[in-house]
């Protein structure tokens, strides 16, 4: 791959975006050029106006496998502080249209703490899910203890963390780690066919429902439900709700103006 051959590629769908990770030589890794051009590149479509949703994948034998190791073996743990490596990966939680993540083959490492970083993760029968991080004598960093923990709860994360304990992707389906599992040669069509059919529902109402599942993550039961109550009440005060009702009550598909 030359030096100018791109880490991550963009297309069009329709109203989605998608974003291909594009160093399967190294099974993807998320090397930190790699992690800027993928959010750089969300953040271009999370701009653009004619997309309503976002999807990321890998190819059919990789989504990512991981960290780019080579690149952090020799790194001080303030070289790791100042690099901003694993700052990058905050950046995911800055984009306010909707992500998916359509994961075939391996999600290792970071490769699965990015899938767990977006809001939807659509299967492949041959993605396999894991934090493989102990047997390079750390541990997760950019989210898996978190993230996996409130989705799977304390002791299948404690296997799969300590012990490097790896999932297919039924049984990421059973612990509730991804939203469908599809045959392999099906899965992006399948998470295109998703990301379009949020990105046809009415924008601004589909950013504050994502804003407010979100927040329930990280938030008392009081204080979500306060905050869902001021997101539902602001979207009567847009012109998509009025359009969504009226639309109802007449029997009509609504018009979606995105404000």
């Amino acid at each position: 791959m030359s030096e100018n051959t791109p880490l991550v590629l963009r297309e069009r769908h329709g109203r989605v975006g998608l974003l291909r990770l594009n160093n399967p030589k190294a099974y993807n890794a998320l090397s930190p050029a790699l992690l800027r051009e993928l959010m750089d590149g969300l953040a271009a479509w999370d701009a653009d106006e004619a997309v309503g949703a976002i999807v990321i994948t890998g190819t059919e034998r990789v989504f990512a496998a991981g960290a780019d190791i080579k690149a952090m073996s020799q790194a001080s743990a303030v070289d790791m502080l100042l690099s901003g490596y694993v700052d990058l990966f905050d950046r995911l939680r800055q984009v306010h249209k909707p992500v998916i993540a359509a994961v075939a083959g391996w999600a290792l490492g970071g490769g699965f703490e990015l899938a767990m970083a977006c809001d939807i993760i659509v299967a492949a029968e041959n993605a396999r899910f894991g934090q493989p991080e102990i047997n390079l004598g750390v541990i997760p960093g950019a989210g898996g203890t978190q993230r996996l923990t409130r989705t799977v709860g304390k002791y299948l994360a404690m296997e799969m963390v300590l012990n490097d304990r790896r999932l297919t992707a039924e049984e990421a389906a059973r612990f509730g780690l991804v939203n469908r599992v599809v045959p392999t040669e099906q899965y992006l069509d399948e998470a295109l066919k998703l990301a379009q059919a949020i990105a046809e529902r009415a924008p601004v109402a589909v950013r504050l429902g994502k804003e407010a599942v979100n927040y329930a993550l990280e938030s008392t039961l009081s204080a979500g439900l306060a905050y869902e109550r001021r997101l539902f009440y602001l979207l009567f005060a847009t012109e998509d709700q009025r359009e969504g009702m009226d639309a109802f009550l007449n029997k009509r598909s609504p018009a979606w103006k995105g404000r």
